[in-house]
């Protein structure tokens, strides 16, 4: 447990200067810290004027495609009339765009000002916890204990994860600007973050792992199917690979390309590909009044 909380070998195997792990721009980026990175592998980008550079193109043009698909995934849950927790994974979908425009700036690597990335970066680790929860209410929803899309339903959700995005938000821009200066400690190796490791670290793993075991519990013995648990099974076993590339693999990928591309670019990528896999799987258990064409 003596490792628990501490980002900084995180920070430095994700970008160095600039992470790849928005929690890290919290910490090199706080007027404190002075933003002189971490030492590890530098992720270099595209040159631009005035010594400025793009870094981490795969991740943004992937955030792009996210938004895309998950406006169009939307626009499918709405087609499904009778679906069961309709709104709610509507609700989860308007959650993982907010996380995709966010890592566009927090992770993507503009000519911002410091102080813009640390907002950016706050947002970023807010709406993951956020969305996360609602996915576990997704799973909760399923077992009928209230009835989905009324206002009561929708309530508990969206106040629920507004607590956790605003608190969750506000424990990261303090950490960032320093306001009260309860958290300055953190800002210097080894970045030892107990709220920040449990909110974007942990409770996210844990809302999955309840949405994973109340979903297989749901199709195995209530259902009475298996097809769906691929596509379940796809969902966990692609996100997975995205938290491997992100703190395993990303060094290395980054220190054989010279810095050209780091494990952040998978980590997009798979992550948009879990997400669709959980919409495939929701859609499946689901009733639908899609329109059947003529014979």
């Amino acid at each position: 447990m003596s490792n628990y909380g501490k980002w900084f070998d995180f920070c430095r195997d994700s970008g160095s200067a600039r992470a790849t792990i928005p929690v890290c721009n919290l910490f090199n980026e706080s007027p404190t810290r002075g933003g002189d990175g971490y030492g590890g592998c530098d992720l270099n980008g595209i040159t631009l004027s005035n010594d400025n550079y793009l870094g981490n193109l795969g991740s943004i043009l992937f955030c792009f495609v996210a938004i895309l698909v998950s406006f169009f995934l939307l626009w499918r849950s709405q087609m499904k009339k009778a679906a069961v927790g309709r709104r709610e994974m509507q609700m989860f979908l308007i959650g993982y765009i907010i996380v995709s425009i966010c890592e566009i700036f927090s992770v993507g690597f503009f000519p911002l000002d410091g102080k813009v990335r640390i907002v950016f970066s706050a947002l970023h680790i807010a709406a993951v916890i956020a969305s996360v929860w609602m996915l576990m209410l997704n799973g909760v929803v399923g077992y009928q204990l209230l009835e989905d899309g009324t206002p009561l339903s929708m309530g508990l959700t969206i106040v629920s994860a507004l607590i956790l995005f605003v608190g969750t938000g506000y424990i990261a821009l303090d950490t960032g600007y320093s306001w009260t200066g309860y958290w300055d400690d953190t800002l210097n190796p080894p970045n030892q973050a107990y709220a920040l490791y449990t909110l974007y670290l942990l409770a996210p793993l844990v809302f999955l792992v309840v949405f994973f075991v109340l979903e297989t519990f749901l199709v195995l013995r209530i259902l009475g199917e298996r097809k769906p648990m691929l596509y379940l099974g796809a969902a966990a076993l692609l996100f997975a690979l995205s938290q491997i590339f992100q703190f395993v693999v990303s060094v290395h990928i980054c220190t054989g390309s010279k810095g050209r591309i780091n494990g952040g670019m998978f980590e997009s990528l798979f992550v948009l590909l879990s997400v669709v896999m959980i919409w495939v799987f929701w859609s499946s258990i689901t009733e639908d009044d899609w329109p059947i064409p003529a014979a």
